[in-house]
């Protein structure tokens, strides 16, 4: 059982009602196996004193659990749940299990087939004019130990569902099964000697046996579906390389602490969130990401437990560990994503509520009528046992969660992170998506985009002086200059009395030469004029662009050299992101704090018209505008990166967070939906998609469960169905659904190159 504070800057899209107040505890629990248990055990977690709100999910076998802190508040939901006939374990049990191979569990399914397959001898030899009926000792013999042995799961959970006031799947098999194995065992003894009565102990030998082959098979497909969340629990390694004063200690991972210094060899993973210390190697962040290539790492870059080094040894040094670490906080949001319950599956929940006890009494209507009809009372039996077995909602309560297993699970391997079950079911039906301008659409950062020298000046040398005096300096202009001359790999000159006046520009001296550069007020002020530079300072203005200047002073007399203009870029994939986006009927919006010119010269560059760019927006306004947005009835998804990012992201019916790197990404994440792990805006579309057919699988999956039982029930009310036939159907339709789900696991991403 995990005990969770509740983060009061989740989404209120989060499934479960949360205050300040509440604590979330996480529970697993053993022994449900269709819609009508997750009904009870809800119930029963409800009637705790101090409990909040609960969502129980079949496919992960777990509850989540809102409730007012309180003593031994743990201890009564665990209670609950054993009284409610089912087993408490740790939330993670199924999870951290050890790995087991394909036929785990698989032998009580092959004993009952050992025991039920000669009983079917008559029905098989009848097929081909043979006549192979056993005697009825021996057909009691092979049928008892597989009704009440391996079949003892069924009474035992049936007698707790009606000792609850409720009813199961495990209650209609205990109930169906019993009544054709008694029946056979009626019809024997009252039999004259020497006779040979039609005996029924193959249905209910074969009907459980169908029943455990079904019920392993969808354990085996849930592994399946729980496997993405195994394998980024795989990727931590167990042990780490701590640097001492004695040289190299191998610790277990638990003990290391933040500050401390690791190595970390060629080849292996990194432990924890840390930053490089010494060395350099290229780290595979595909787990991360999705992104198969490399990233080159040096001293000061940060790199995230469970990625792949490189061929390089590197010393770095943990910035955070547990539950603080970037995989932590993905494992997480995965399982909350796969704990939640959709809002389709209320429909599921209130069916299932009263399911049960219809069937039964459907099954004693079915009975009436056969039997008052003037039907033997073995035809009347036969025909309600039927109606019991095929009604089994097994498949109605795996519907929906393993397709939201099988999707979120699918769409963590390719760098989306879908936080809750409502974010999934909604971003298909995006009408608009809007999208924030820095760090969104853009890289996010200054970048030096044009550079107008004198007619009299050669381009490179000046850029070399420029980068040179600014070498020295932290201010984001300053380094984009740096990084244009490495760029066009230049060599700078020695500069020496760099002198900083804030807010206004740096001056020193290059070869002899004093150099000014700082912003275009500062220039004037100083005595600088900037005839030459009249019309490309108009065209950059217009684009929004800001800028600075290149000046040297030479006899008290400031000359101007050079004008540069500085912007941010779009993202390579922004421009194709929005036609794609737009090529599916979605209406696509730009939100910025930036002045009109910049936004709109940002917007041409990525494909938006005018009309689609809201500018001049504080932080505080962001969520506004997304709020004026779903006022008009349509269904809005924000996409963002950043702190003042967040209160849109959450007032948006789907917030999608880019976790860029940089400050605030964690709080943008904690506030949408959906996460995407890499800044490829071709990630927008695939989440809409990957939405999109999850909720198809949903819907297929009900659509299939329904109709098994819809078309099953009067089928074998009306004699249609033998017991055997319908024992099949409700295996049959559990592992359709099961297999169905899974489907979504050969999903790939559509990214433009």
């Amino acid at each position: 059982m995990n005990a969770v504070p509740i983060d009061t800057t989740l989404s209120p899209m989060t499934t479960l009602n949360s205050s300040p107040e509440n604590l979330r505890i996480d529970l697993g629990i053993h022994g449900m196996t269709c819609a009508s248990c997750v009904a009870r055990a809800e119930r029963a977690l409800k009637k705790v004193p101090g409990v909040q709100d609960v969502a129980v999910n079949l496919a992960t076998e777990s509850a989540r659990i809102m409730v007012l802190p309180s003593e031994q508040i743990e201890a009564r939901l665990k209670r609950a749940v054993r009284d409610a006939g089912y087993e408490p374990v740790a939330a993670n049990a199924a999870i951290d299990a050890p790995s087991e191979g394909a036929w785990a569990g698989f032998g009580p399914v092959a004993l009952g087939a050992v025991l039920s397959l000669p009983l079917m001898l008559p029905m098989l030899g009848s097929a081909v004019g043979q006549h192979w009926m056993m005697p009825a000792w021996l057909q009691f013999a092979l049928a008892t130990p597989v009704q009440f042995i391996l079949g003892a799961r069924f009474y035992k959970a049936g007698w707790h569902a009606l000792k609850a006031g409720s009813g199961n799947m495990d209650l209609l098999v205990a109930m169906g099964t019993s009544a054709g194995w008694a029946l056979s065992v009626w019809l024997w003894l009252k039999s004259s000697s020497g006779a040979t009565p039609h005996l029924y102990f193959e249905a209910s030998a074969v009907v459980i046996t169908l029943v455990l082959l079904g019920k392993w098979l969808e354990a085996r497909a849930k592994r399946q579906t729980t496997s993405a969340i195994r394998a980024l629990h795989g990727l931590r390694p167990e042990v780490a390389h701590l640097l001492g004063l004695d040289g190299e200690v191998d610790v277990p991972v638990d003990e290391v602490l933040a500050g401390d210094e690791l190595v970390v060899r060629p080849g292996e993973r990194f432990a924890v969130d840390a930053r490089v210390l010494e060395g350099q190697t290229q780290v595979d962040e595909s787990m991360l990401t999705g992104e198969p290539l490399p990233v080159t790492k040096t001293v000061g870059d940060p790199v995230t437990g469970g990625t792949l080094n490189g061929d390089g040894r590197v010393v770095i040094q943990v910035t955070a560990v547990g539950v603080d670490t970037v995989l932590a906080n993905i494992i997480q949001l995965v399982e909350d994503a796969q704990a939640a319950k959709a809002p389709i599956q209320r429909l599921v929940d209130k069916v299932s509520a009263v399911f049960v006890p219809v069937v039964i009494v459907l099954a004693l209507a079915t009975f009436l009528g056969w039997w008052l009809s003037g039907h033997a009372l073995d035809v009347a039996v036969i025909h309600a046992v039927t109606v019991l077995v095929i009604a089994c909602p097994c498949a109605l309560g795996l519907a929906t969660p393993a397709a939201i297993m099988a999707g979120t699970g699918v769409a963590a391997q390719h760098g989306i992170l879908i936080k809750d079950a409502q974010a999934l079911e909604l971003a298909h039906k995006a009408q608009v998506v809007v999208f924030d301008k820095t760090g969104t659409l853009t890289v996010g950062h200054a970048r030096l985009t044009d550079f107008v020298v004198h007619p009299d000046v050669d381009e490179q040398q000046l850029l070399a002086v420029a980068a040179a005096v600014q070498s020295g300096s932290s201010h984001p202009l300053a380094r984009a200059v740096v990084a244009a001359a490495a760029d066009k790999s230049l060599a700078l000159p020695e500069v020496s009395q760099v002198l900083s006046t804030p807010g206004k520009g740096l001056q020193g001296t290059v070869l002899g030469a004093e150099y000014l550069i700082g912003n275009l007020a500062w220039i004037t002020e100083l005595g600088g004029t900037f005839e030459p530079f009249q019309q490309a300072l108009l065209d950059l203005q217009s684009r929004g662009a800001t800028l600075s200047a290149l000046a040297l002073s030479h006899a008290g007399r400031l000359k101007v050299l050079a004008v540069m203009a500085f912007g941010d870029e779009p993202k390579p994939s922004a421009a194709a992101a929005v036609t794609n986006l737009r090529a599916q009927g979605i209406q696509v919006m730009m939100l910025s704090g930036d002045n009109q010119a910049a936004a709109q010269a940002m917007a041409k560059r990525v494909g938006l018209q005018p009309d689609e760019v809201i500018s001049d927006v504080l932080p505080g306004d962001k969520a506004a505008h997304i709020t004026r947005l779903k006022q008009g009835g349509q269904t809005v998804i924000m996409v963002g990166d950043g702190v003042n990012d967040a209160p849109a992201l959450a007032a948006a019916d789907v917030g999608i967070a880019m976790a860029n790197a940089g400050g605030g990404t964690d709080v943008a994440m904690h506030a949408a939906g959906i996460t995407l792990m890499r800044g490829d805006l071709a990630l927008v579309a695939a989440a809409l998609d990957i939405s999109h057919r999850t909720v198809a699988k949903i819907r297929q999956n009900l659509f299939w469960a329904f109709i098994y039982n819809v078309a099953g029930i009067p089928l074998a009310a009306f004699g249609v169905l033998s017991p055997v036939m319908a024992g099949a159907a409700m295996a049959l339709s559990s592992v359709s659904v099961m297999s169905n789900a899974l489907l979504l696991k050969r999903w790939k991403p559509k990214i433009n190159d």
